[in-house]
């Protein structure tokens, strides 16, 4: 599917359509961990329907479990990525406008020297 959000017409932020998204993402798995499930039941011809079935409901409920799992864990350390990478790049930004301010007041520095020798040489 997409990445990040997605805005809509009317400049709104468009958080139907990541919920669409969301939800169209949430059947699909329901559905695979659905189909998984029966193909198990298949692979064991001695259960009853009524095995079977209870059998489907807990794989795809663990399966289920298991992904939120794994989705709220993705979602913390994108957050603490983010938060890294938010501060590193803060970090060096910071680095970078003490470097050009040094530099620049060097340049000036050195034209201050430049215009003074100028001066009295010319006397």
């Amino acid at each position: 599917m997409t990445r990040g959000r997605h805005p809509a017409p009317d400049g709104r932020d468009g958080a139907l359509a990541n919920e669409a998204e969301g939800y169209l993402l949430a059947r699909a798995h329901h559905d695979q961990a659905h189909r998984e499930a029966q193909e198990l039941c298949a692979l064991l011809p001695w259960l009853t329907t009524g095995q079977a079935d209870d059998l489907t409901r807990h794989y795809v409920r663990q399966r289920t479990d298991l992904t939120r799992r794994m989705l709220r864990d993705t979602v913390r350390r994108a957050a603490e990525l983010r938060q890294e990478y938010e501060a590193r790049y803060a970090a060096l930004r910071h680095d970078l406008f003490k470097r050009h301010a040094a530099f620049a007041s060097a340049v000036l520095a050195c034209a201050a020297a430049v215009s003074t020798a100028a001066v009295l040489l010319a006397r």
